[in-house]
């Protein structure tokens, strides 16, 4: 069956780094884009970085450009996102999806980052 299954989040202090990491299986990972997507405590849902099925195209918020990088590997069906400098108000839940042109196909279930001294 479909999974995508995030790791990586965690409590990391302000201006710390974070890796998440999302496994792909039970569908071709190359045919798809991704997404990171996140939901801070009380907050709506946030888009915070996309890659095409390539990993050619790579688009971000504006709050997290330049300190966050999404990455893929299809070789291993892997997603990533690279978290720099990382501050308080990145505290939220993360989660990847997978994408058909603009629809999301498939979710995580999502890894949890607390940003915190």
């Amino acid at each position: 069956q479909v999974q995508l299954v995030e790791s990586g989040g965690g409590l990391v202090q302000p201006g710390g780094s974070l890796r998440l990491s999302c496994a792909a299986s039970g569908f071709t990972f190359s045919s798809y884009g991704m997404n990171w997507y996140r939901q801070p405590p009380g907050k709506e849902r946030e888009l915070v970085a996309t890659i095409s099925s390539d990993g050619g195209s790579t688009n971000y918020a504006d709050s997290v450009k330049g300190r966050f990088t999404i990455a893929r590997d299809n070789a291993k069906n892997m997603a990533y996102l690279q978290m720099n400098s990382l501050t308080p108000e990145d505290t939220a839940v993360y989660r990847c999806a997978a994408r058909r042109s603009i629809a999301i196909r498939y979710w995580g279930q999502g890894t949890q980052v607390t940003v915190s001294s």
